[in-house]
């Protein structure tokens, strides 16, 4: 049976940073984003309060805007071979992120099955944020089993990725998790902890058998 990779994306594929921190420091924003980090990770927001006062904060937000922040985020090395390599051995790899979707989405271009984050109006903004669209923690593991019945797994054939409490009910929900620069409270509930800046030093701790495309 194949498996499923599921990859958060803030602070696990993206090395001390998030998508709204970098997309707010393109618009010179980096103390305001950063004070709603602070009450989010301090759990004084929900996601959905969260991406209202972000969606409001990035008003003058461009496509150009974002493309940079996805270009210039610190990304670690080596995730394009570890999702060719996923690919090359038949199973799959998708993000679920509670960041915008118009930046998780950018991620398909290096090779993702799938992307899915919290669903914004398209870039330019012109029209509200639907909080229903917002994921949350729980949200994951919805959108993960409509990923498991498109590739025709299950729960059980599935690996998460992740570095925070959002990804906690995640990985209670998966048989194999892998905590990539993590919060003690995942690491500790994780099946393999790494810590580092190369994506494929994590997934050799799956000890998969290598492929002739394995990452090197």
């Amino acid at each position: 049976m194949p498996l499923l990779h599921l990859f958060d994306l803030d602070g696990t594929l993206m090395f001390g940073s998030a998508a709204p921190v970098e997309i707010s420091r393109q618009l010179g924003l980096s103390t305001e984003i950063a004070e709603l980090e602070r009450a989010f990770a301090a759990r004084e927001m929900e996601p959905h309060e969260f991406s209202l006062a972000a969606h409001a904060l990035w008003a003058e937000l461009t496509p150009a805007h974002v493309r940079a922040a996805f270009d210039g985020s610190p990304w670690l090395t080596g995730i394009r071979e570890v999702w060719r390599d996923i690919r090359e051995r038949g199973d799959y790899c998708a993000v679920i992120s509670l960041s915008p979707s118009f930046f998780v989405e950018l991620l398909m271009e290096w090779g993702a099955h799938a992307a899915h984050g919290s669903v914004y109006p398209s870039v330019p903004f012109t029209g509200p944020l639907e909080v229903a669209g917002i994921l949350t923690p729980e949200g994951k593991v919805t959108v993960a089993d409509q990923l498991c019945e498109r590739f025709g797994v299950t729960r059980e054939d599935c690996v998460a990725y992740g570095d925070s409490m959002t990804d906690s009910v995640l990985f209670a929900s998966v048989p194999v998790s892998v905590a990539v620069n993590a919060r003690p409270y995942l690491a500790e509930r994780a099946t393999h902890v790494y810590v580092g800046r190369d994506l494929r030093e994590a997934y050799r701790l799956l000890g998969l058998p290598r492929s002739e495309a394995a990452p090197s």
